[in-house]
């Protein structure tokens, strides 16, 4: 443990989805030093974690110079997120909205959870900065990824922790098109065609099928919402 914040390292939520990949890339941009945290908690799609590192091996053949600033990657299991769940995400069970108006992938608490973990595992490492994937322009309807629910959390983390922890959300007033547009402006065509080949974002971990926007079943809302960005970024100019 350390009581020295480090203002030029961040830590990244990665999950090895299109997000958390394009945050990646927008922290490397940034700071001097990247480090990574996954998390593992019963997730019907877990194969989303073993694409960590294809994209991180994509990412230093990308770029020397992000390669030279990445970190250690970190991965923390929390079986215990699907045990007090029961929704789409962390059971085998049809993807359906609920009577709340949220469809069932929605897992109470888990940005919460992951923020907190990561807000722990950042005071240990000596690490300031934190950067999430949370968006509330083109998502799901999820209450944990709204903007406000996100300042709440770091004034409590800050308080908890007795530490000047920021919290970064660089996607959270971008649509998913803009998300491909910032990705195109960070790396270039390069991490596009890394991010559409193998990052994954599919709630089903379905990898058989490829689209021109990546892998996944095509229908669960991750996949609509990722497809959909793709026609807009390409109806842009984008490709």
């Amino acid at each position: 443990m350390t009581d020295q914040i480090n203002s030029d390292t961040a830590l990244v939520l990665f999950s090895g989805g299109q997000d958390s990949t394009t945050c990646l890339a927008w922290a490397l941009q940034r700071f001097a030093r990247v480090e990574m945290l996954g998390f593992t908690y019963g997730q019907r799609h877990a194969i989303e974690l073993d694409c960590r590192d294809r994209l991180l091996s994509g990412i230093r053949a990308l770029r020397p110079d992000w390669a030279a600033k990445l970190g250690d990657s970190h991965t923390i299991a929390i079986p215990t997120l699907a045990e007090i769940s029961d929704t789409a995400l962390t059971r085998d069970v049809a993807i359906e909205m609920g009577a709340d108006g949220l469809p069932n992938t929605f897992v109470p608490g888990r940005n919460l959870v992951f923020l907190t973990f990561a807000a722990a595992l950042a005071y240990r490492r000596g690490i300031r900065h934190i950067i999430g994937g949370m968006c509330e322009t083109d998502y799901s309807g999820y209450p944990d990824c709204r903007d406000e629910t996100v300042k709440a959390l770091q004034s409590a983390l800050n308080l908890g922790m007795a530490k000047n922890f920021e919290l970064h959300t660089p996607l959270m007033w971008l649509d998913k098109a803009a998300t491909w547009r910032l990705a195109h402006e960070l790396g270039g065509a390069g991490l596009v065609d890394l991010i559409r080949e193998h990052s994954h974002t599919c709630y089903l971990g379905e990898r058989g099928a490829q689209h021109d926007w990546g892998f996944g079943c095509g229908e669960c809302p991750a996949c609509s919402l990722r497809a959909k960005g793709w026609r807009e970024y390409v109806a842009q100019g984008g490709r």
